[in-house]
């Protein structure tokens, strides 16, 4: 029963394989006569809309593909660049910081050429400012020949403050701002004086002015560098800018009247200084001390720190 079974299955096969290589044969014999051929032009212009169609949507996608690949390569760019643009902006920051302390040096280096004192260039590494203190620290000190007591200025030859702290590659500086600063300071229209003192806030009071003094706003002050008591010199070389009248309270029934300076120089952003390293200020040395205006031939004043009595 399944040899008879298995012989069907074979002839089935054989029968079909004879009617498609019949009809293969005929095709072939058929394919160029010009019926066929028209049949084929007709269907090829039957499908020939949904073939641009067909078409037209691989070239979409395509496309779409194109777009997102260029899409992707530009946002790579853009970062790339947004990255160059971000170190060429640092690197114009820096330059721009290296510019400014430049000519802050220069500016301070030709002060000192303009000066008669020796100094010493520092730049401010440390500040302090705290209820009524205005203090700064210097990268120099008794190394470069700093001593307590010597006299700092800022750009423009304004009065800074005072050394009032050395160590070997340090200096503590206590500015005019400071509430314990105290400089006898001279109107230069006036030439008035009055004890110019640090105060919270920034802001200078220049006191005990004589009540008869007239003052004007916008008025410069000098640091008078004259005699304090007992012919004991100013801490401060005479000269040297302290800042301008923005105020004055005067009193009519007082005798003396007070007026209030701006800083010539902005303590607060204090960068670089110099320091006069060759000022004696205080007590005159031994031989220099002044004498009486009547003393004959041998009387005489120390460099004319002090007048005579």
């Amino acid at each position: 029963m399944s040899t008879l079974f298995a012989n069907r299955q074979t002839r089935r096969r054989g029968i079909a394989f004879v009617i498609l290589l019949a009809v293969s044969l005929l095709l072939m014999a058929f394919s160029s006569t010009p019926l066929l051929l028209e049949v084929q032009r007709g269907l090829s212009f039957a499908f020939k809309p949904i073939q641009g169609a067909i078409d037209s949507v691989a070239g979409g996608f395509a496309s779409i593909a194109g777009a997102i690949s260029e899409i992707d390569t530009l946002r790579i760019d853009n970062a790339r660049l947004a990255q160059e643009n971000e170190r060429l902006e640092n690197e114009n920051s820096r330059l721009q910081e290296f510019r400014r302390e430049n000519e802050a040096l220069t500016a301070l280096l030709q002060l000192r050429e303009g000066l008669s004192h020796e100094t010493v260039a520092a730049q401010v590494i440390a500040r302090e400012t705290f209820e009524g203190r205005r203090l700064v620290t210097l990268d120099k000190g008794t190394d470069d020949g700093i001593s307590q007591g010597d006299v700092v200025i800022a750009q423009g030859g304004a009065l800074a403050g005072r050394v009032t702290s050395v160590g070997p590659n340090f200096a503590k500086v206590t500015l005019i701002t400071d509430g314990s600063s105290t400089v006898v300071g001279q109107l230069l229209g006036s030439a008035a004086t009055g004890e110019v003192v640090g105060q919270l806030g920034g802001v200078l009071i220049m006191r005990n002015i004589d009540s008869s003094v007239q003052i004007g706003i916008d008025e410069e002050v000098f640091t008078a560098g004259i005699e304090i008591a007992g012919g004991i010199r100013s801490p401060y070389p005479k000269g040297l800018v302290i800042g301008r009248v923005v105020d004055v309270e005067r009193d009519a029934n007082a005798i003396v009247q007070t007026a209030f300076l701006a800083s010539a120089a902005d303590l607060d952003t204090l960068e670089f200084a110099l320091v006069i390293v060759d000022y004696e200020g205080g007590i005159p040395a031994l031989g220099e001390e002044p004498l009486p205006c009547d003393a004959g031939e041998g009387g005489g004043l120390p460099e004319g720190e002090v007048p005579c009595y």
